[in-house]
């Protein structure tokens, strides 16, 4: 969980302005006068454990954020965050299981927040195979795995269009969420080979596809970003589930074989 010693007003406005948000838009939003929200993040007033729940949810803060802050104002936590294997998300496992195994024999995977791998069903290590063994040592960074120039990026055809497509997602989550382990990837990762890409995304294709070369035969996929909804469990929210899915009718046809 994240603590922090900084009072709650100031996170609280730290994540009014990276929400890109004024005093009035939140106030308005969250329906409160602009005056109190001056004063709860100056300190002034103390804000309730109702008044930051309320706030956080106008600015859609993760809920394991969320948590940090009641603690800033002196709170017990709202969110639990219970063991993926455990009782409690017992059937959330059995969802995602369900839904590695159906996508066979198309590969998916499952990631938390941090980019590190949770479940793959077993499609997945059709693209893993030939990356170094110590990156599929876990846990495993499934970004740094694709990458690597000992992973999968030596077998990505197009690597620099992939490359920048997982650096700009990167960025964009690590900013949005206010991860310095998520900054510290990306800048890991802007250090790898793999070039720039000229052609701009969209330019050819509908979406920004993998294509991996696989032997003599290059595979081409897109995928598909799927998260559950409105989850009340931390380790819940940063799930999230990453499916490939053919983009033409051989890398099909290979697939099933």
């Amino acid at each position: 969980m994240t603590t922090t010693a900084r009072p709650v007003g100031e996170l609280i406005r730290q994540w009014r302005e990276r929400r890109r948000l004024s005093q009035l838009e939140l106030s308005i939003q969250a329906k409160i006068s602009t005056r109190h929200l001056s004063f709860v993040e100056t300190g002034r007033a103390k804000p309730t454990s109702e008044m930051i729940l309320r706030l956080t949810e106008h600015l859609d803060v993760p809920l394991r954020e969320r948590n940090g802050l009641l603690l800033a104002g002196g709170f017990a936590p709202k969110y639990p965050s219970n063991d993926l294997h455990g009782p409690k998300l017992a059937a959330v496992l059995a969802a995602i299981r369900r839904v590695l195994t159906g996508h066979e024999p198309f590969p998916a995977l499952v990631v938390d927040r941090t980019w590190t791998l949770i479940e793959a069903n077993s499609a997945v290590a059709r693209l893993t195979a030939g990356a170094d063994p110590a990156l599929l040592e876990p846990p495993v960074n499934v970004l740094r795995l694709s990458l690597h120039p000992d992973g999968m990026a030596p077998r990505i055809a197009n690597l620099a269009e992939w490359r920048g497509h997982l650096l700009t997602r990167l960025h964009r989550e690590a900013t949005v969420i206010g991860d310095a382990m998520l900054f510290d990837l990306y800048e890991e990762l802007l250090g790898y080979p793999g070039g720039e890409s000229e052609v701009p995304p969209g330019a050819v294709d509908v979406v920004v596809p993998l294509r991996y070369q696989q032997g003599d035969q290059e595979l081409s996929f897109i995928s598909i970003t799927a998260v559950f909804g409105t989850p009340l469990d931390v380790t819940v929210s940063e799930l999230a589930i990453e499916s490939f899915y053919p983009a033409d009718a051989s890398t099909a046809a290979a697939l099933r074989v």
